[in-house]
């Protein structure tokens, strides 16, 4: 049987405002990248979420972004080099914590947001994301964009790299990411979704937002959790990958 693993960001609630459906989703779903403190979540949020994650043995990964807390993480930002490579430390750092308390273990970071297509394209901040985490633990595993340049960047400093696909993001003829400043860059339509998923997990080619087919590598598949069909797009996914003999799996 085939399989593929299916993550979400998750534990992005701030105090008494909440952020999606983490516990429902968190029952289907193989991975969770957790809101680490700086472009969302808090100290009770990131515990909890790690917690309910790892009742339900469901993979933790630590969900790093800029220090933006007021922009969700996805404005662009100039960080130094060492500023970058200490906020991976620390936030790392903070989900590490939880997980320790929890009896879970952390097992690999997923860049969130501006930072996560920063280093798609950008060495520099690349480097230091990528220093940042092996100075905590070579071990971990990162999470990134398929195809992008910090994929080999990674590799060749020793990490292990997941491909990460998006069933909620439309796509370029060229495999890129649409812009989330140009309509019909997220999918909010649980069919559409549920099949750009399947073709993601048999490794067939999906239909870009100006109508060509385009062939995208996956070895994990993302439903975002701040969108607003969350819940019904990922209960979606999972009936359709069952149905064609695709299991919900982590990656390894």
């Amino acid at each position: 049987m085939t399989t593929i693993d299916l993550n979400s960001d998750l534990g992005e609630s701030y105090g008494s405002w909440v952020m999606g459906n983490d516990v429902a989703v968190l029952d289907l779903v193989s991975s969770a990248n957790i809101a680490c403190g700086f472009h969302a979540g808090d100290a009770t949020v990131l515990f909890k979420t790690v917690r309910a994650a790892h009742t339900r043995h469901v993979r933790i990964g630590a969900h790093i972004g800029y220090n933006d807390i007021a922009g969700f993480g996805r404005r662009n930002l100039d960080v130094a080099h060492d500023d970058l490579v200490a906020e991976t430390i620390y936030q790392i750092g903070a989900i590490q914590a939880a997980a320790k308390a929890s009896g879970a273990v952390v097992e690999y970071v997923k860049p969130h947001g501006a930072l996560y297509n920063t280093i798609a394209v950008d060495e520099a901040q690349a480097a230091a994301v990528i220093e940042g985490i092996k100075l905590v633990n070579p071990e971990l595993s990162l999470m990134a964009l398929a195809g992008s340049q910090i994929v080999e960047q990674a590799r060749a400093a020793g990490l292990q790299v997941e491909q990460e696909t998006f069933a909620d993001r439309a796509y370029t003829a060229d495999g890129q990411l649409v812009s989330r400043k140009l309509p019909g860059a997220v999918l909010h339509d649980p069919e559409t979704a549920a099949r750009q998923a399947l073709a993601f997990a048999t490794g067939q080619p999906i239909t870009a937002i100006t109508g060509e087919s385009v062939l995208v590598d996956a070895n994990s598949i993302c439903v975002h959790g701040d969108n607003p069909q969350a819940l019904a797009l990922v209960e979606k996914i999972v009936t359709t990958l069952a149905a064609h003999e695709v299991q919900v799996s982590h990656a390894r």
